[in-house]
């Protein structure tokens, strides 16, 4: 009698714990799709449109929704052989960077007008919307992604961030995303491309690799790496990286000529061309002698440093020869009390303190146009595309970066003390698919990724 009370009160607890499992898991909403028509003319050439604002839903093993992913695809209308019309996956970085760059400062129909040659801050509201003209419509179809975490993409139901928040949990679930949007909108016989920036040219050779796995192989015909970051040791400045050194000084030298702190009287692309030749032969060979470098050798390569950075000589030498590049955009423009932007370094912020070992604003290239493209695509996405979400769409997500899981290899092992490298991976994917094309595009004065990785 004992035990069956026993039974009876323990399989009453298992049931209660159930059901408190179950009330614990949200319900998952319907996906909500808004559409809209318009046309634009590019180089040219009028081009109507549809553009689907939508979420996609990802399902786990049991066919659960896990994840919505929020996109923007732009489908040119008229086509009569949609196979012929290819269409190019868009993405930014981070990670845990929303679309919104790439969407709304480069390639989207719309673009948010600031001061392109960073000479001033975006100020407040109001800001101009302007047609992009010289867009890639005439040339593609467009679908602009946001991660798990990014614009309106989340988890949903019983799904967690730790499955979204990795390198290669990311690749997997945007690789799952391009199939399914694939075999939605029957374009598995159009020419495809993936277009990533910064962390995203990391995404794109990572994406690429994975879709063909997963028992539905999907050839890509080209890659666009855009500010390109496939092997973290060239784009890392840290102490004792020797590679870093040599891949940041080149754009350190382009940045001070824009300064007019170095070169003057040169063209850049000469300038640039002297300091990769310098970078390859003197500097390189150098940094590799370490302490066995005599006194007069030091002085010679300090000498040479402060002429293609604009630094000075006492400053390099007290560097050890090795300038951290938060330490150049401190320093560059100290004297003007400014600090370099870091993805761009032609931006300035005024500094508070004049002292921090690197800015302490932040980089003055993302706050100072950042109010722009999230006043801008919102009021996009609502006023052209009819967009009414019940959450904020957010263009940057710091818990994405601050929890991911850097793990570049199955078995486990981690960016230290390694640092991450897709490059095999790139290499393995453009071996099995020959006809794949990769384009490499990178800004001179990105301080973040340096062009010189290439």
């Amino acid at each position: 009698m004992k035990l069956n009370i026993l039974s009876i009160i323990l399989l009453f607890s298992i049931s209660i714990s159930s059901q408190e499992k179950k009330e614990t898991t949200k319900p998952v909403p319907e996906a909500k799709s808004f559409f809209t028509n318009h046309q634009i003319t590019n180089r040219g050439k009028i081009i109507r449109y549809k553009a689907v604002a939508s979420e996609m839903y990802l399902k786990n093993d049991s066919e659960e929704a896990v994840a919505s992913i929020w996109s923007v695809a732009y489908i040119q209308e008229g086509v009569s052989d949609m196979t012929k019309r290819p269409v190019t996956f868009v993405f930014n970085g981070g990670p845990g960077s929303a679309s919104v760059w790439l969407h709304m400062g480069m390639l989207g129909p719309k673009l948010v007008k600031v001061n392109s040659d960073a000479k001033e801050d975006d100020g407040a509201a109001p800001y101009n919307l302007v047609d992009n003209k010289n867009g890639l419509f005439d040339l593609t179809d467009l679908v602009f992604i946001d991660p798990v975490g990014t614009g309106y993409s989340r988890v949903i139901g019983k799904g967690k961030v730790k499955d979204y928040w990795g390198l290669n949990e990311d690749a997997k679930s945007i690789a799952k995303f391009i199939r399914q949007w694939v075999t939605k909108n029957n374009r598995w016989f159009s020419p495809k491309f993936i277009a990533g920036e910064s962390f995203g040219t990391v995404r794109a050779a990572a994406v690429a690799n994975a879709l063909e796995e997963g028992g539905q192989n999907m050839s890509l015909n080209g890659l666009i790496l855009i500010s390109q970051a496939l092997d973290y040791e060239g784009s890392t400045s840290v102490h004792d990286n020797i590679t870093s050194y040599l891949t940041y000084l080149p754009s350190m030298a382009a940045t001070a000529w824009y300064h007019k702190k170095a070169g003057q009287g040169k063209s850049l692309e000469s300038f640039i061309d002297e300091c990769r030749n310098y970078t390859y032969d003197s500097y390189a060979p150098a940094l590799y002698k370490g302490s066995l470098l005599s006194e007069a050798e030091q002085n010679k390569v300090a000498e040479k440093l402060s002429y293609f950075t604009g630094l000075d000589k006492a400053y390099i030498l007290k560097s050890n020869l090795r300038v951290l590049m938060h330490r150049f955009q401190k320093e560059l423009l100290a004297d003007q009390g400014l600090a370099l932007g870091r993805l761009d370094g032609r931006f300035m912020g005024d500094e508070v303190d004049d002292l921090t070992d690197g800015p302490h604003l932040g980089d003055a290239s993302s706050y100072q146009i950042s109010g722009a493209y999230t006043a801008a695509i919102n009021h996009y996405m609502s006023s052209d595309l009819n967009v009414s979400m019940d959450r904020p769409y957010i263009t940057s997500n710091d818990k994405v970066y601050k929890n991911w899981n850097w793990r570049t290899l199955p078995e486990g092992k981690q960016w230290e003390p390694s640092f991450v490298n897709v490059t095999r991976k790139l290499a393995e994917t453009m071996r099995r698919n020959t006809e794949m094309r990769v384009m490499v595009a990178s800004g001179y004065y990105d301080l973040i990724c340096p062009f010189f990785v290439i």
